[in-house]
């Protein structure tokens, strides 16, 4: 059963060593990060016996299942970073796609290392269909009695990829969607989202949103909710929310 969520961004930049030089976004990279930690925190607080991270993988055509000791670093956006230390598996096996990559991360940040709940990585085609995420939500949920999941996605992207500074009214329009999804705990409302929408606003989420919301149940109002972060930061929009269900 789902116990607990924490829904996340996974842009690069999140991790200090892709930064480089400070810049006038710290600050708000600053929140964006603090409230990243404060979700995971809380996601394993709840003392989970299973931990499960979920992201978009466009390399895959259906969800995937990667290794625990799968690599995950930076080295395709150009940053000699690896998450965690040394590369792990140097075999041929896959790397974790980005979303993977930061979740592992953030796991790493906040110290779940020897003793922590173990970790499942499911990369999720970005293109899956709500109802392949939905069932893929519900298998996950039943791995374990108390399962936490880690949900990596990211809002629109179009305005920083067409019209940088521009109003962009259907984008506006679907963030509003989304954060009133997660801050309701409203499972349904996150199933309902349009899978047509991921290309033309350049969204990266949805998918991972969808497992999430199969994992969770239809029904609303059964988890407390802090929605932590909602932000425009380099025209993305990044949403990060914790759900616990009620006892």
């Amino acid at each position: 059963m789902l116990t607990a969520a924490a829904v996340c961004p996974h842009p690069p930049l999140l991790i200090p060593e892709a930064t480089g030089a400070p810049g006038a976004g710290d600050l708000e990279l600053g929140r964006l990060r603090a409230a990243c930690d404060q979700a995971v925190a809380a996601l394993l607080a709840g003392r989970p016996d299973l931990v499960v991270v979920v992201g978009t993988d466009p390399e895959t055509a259906r969800a995937i299942q990667y290794p625990p000791d799968a690599v995950a670093g930076l080295h395709e956006f150009g940053v000699p970073f690896t998450v965690g230390g040394p590369p792990g598996r140097q075999d041929g096996s896959p790397a974790l796609p980005l979303p993977l990559t930061i979740g592992k991360w953030l796991l790493w940040r906040a110290g779940a290392g020897p003793g922590a709940p173990p970790v499942a990585w499911w990369g999720i085609a970005a293109g899956a269909p709500p109802a392949e995420c939905l069932e893929l939500g519900r298998q996950l949920a039943a791995l374990a009695p108390r399962v936490a999941m880690l949900a990596m996605g990211d809002g629109p992207g179009r305005r920083a990829r067409r019209a940088p500074g521009a109003a962009d009214p259907e984008a506006d329009r679907y963030d509003d969607q989304v954060a009133a999804a997660l801050a309701a705990g409203d499972p349904g409302a996150l199933a309902a989202l349009d899978p047509g929408q991921d290309g033309r606003l350049f969204i990266a989420g949805r998918a991972a949103w969808q497992v999430l919301a199969g994992a969770a149940g239809p029904e609303a109002d059964r988890f407390d909710v802090d929605l932590r972060y909602r932000g425009v930061p380099y025209e993305v929009t990044y949403v990060v929310a914790s759900w616990r269900r009620r006892a």
